[in-house]
């Protein structure tokens, strides 16, 4: 069973609430979701985890959204490109940081490719990288190649509906796999125990999994007694003005 030793978050700028969204639920209150932000890092304080804490940058209204810049492995980190043009500059403010953790094992994803890691899900040392607007063909075939390179695996999911592939999955550890929507019949996911997130709650489908803990947003009931049933510490955090820029539990961390 692997465990977490890092997580690398950073403070929201007060940008944020122009940052990119399909949501249509309204602009995020500032102030409120700075409040969200301490109360989701309290929450990992919990999971015997070290936290860098990186200071906001006003110039990327999404960069709160730490895990879209880089993938952190087992064995390497790879920066990603996003594919919101104005989040590609997003990767240079975070390279210092990752290259702190991984001395000489930082790769990268370079044009035309574009990749997002809300589309990648790692499951032992398989990755599953999600095609959608943000992440596309030529970014995963970089992806993949890399993994190989360090003894990983890859291999491409294609989205029908969802922003990123973490919108409608979350993998738990031990063989859990929650899912909802197109997700749910997937060829790629039917070896794993799959937890079905029912279409109301679909947006509890993003948690994370950080040492037997598992951290949800609030307000989910039927998604947290299933996940409770299977033996996990849950811990809720309210992300509802994160939830109104296409964010969730996931995107706001690196793991690793």
């Amino acid at each position: 069973m692997k465990k977490f030793n890092h997580i690398i978050a950073r403070t929201p700028a007060k940008s944020l609430v122009n940052g990119l969204t399909s949501a249509n639920l309204g602009k995020p209150d500032y102030q409120k979701a700075l409040d969200q932000h301490n109360n989701y890092i309290r929450a990992l304080q919990q999971c015997d985890v070290d936290i860098t804490i990186l200071p906001a940058d006003e110039r990327f209204p999404d960069s709160v959204f730490v895990e879209d810049v880089a993938l952190c492995t087992p064995k390497c980190a790879i920066i990603t490109r996003p594919g919101a043009e104005s989040r590609r500059e997003e990767t240079v403010i975070m390279v210092d940081t990752i290259a702190r953790f991984y001395p000489n094992k930082v790769e990268r994803i370079t044009a035309p490719g574009t990749v997002e890691a809300g589309d990648i899900m790692m499951v032992g040392d398989h990755y599953y990288i999600g095609l959608s607007a943000r992440t596309n063909l030529a970014g995963a075939n970089q992806m993949i190649a890399i993994l190989e390179k360090h003894g990983l695996s890859g291999s491409v999911v294609t989205l029908e509906k969802v922003l990123h592939l973490k919108t409608g999955l979350a993998y738990l550890e031990n063989n859990n796999l929650l899912a909802t929507g197109e997700f749910l019949t997937k060829e790629e996911f039917q070896h794993l125990n799959i937890i079905e997130i029912p279409e109301q709650e679909s947006y509890a489908a993003n948690c994370i999994w950080v040492n037997d803990r598992v951290i949800m947003p609030s307000g989910y009931p039927i998604t947290k007694a299933k996940i409770a049933a299977l033996g996990y510490q849950v811990i809720e955090v309210d992300t509802s003005e994160y939830r109104k820029i296409d964010g969730g539990v996931s995107c706001m961390s690196l793991r690793f």
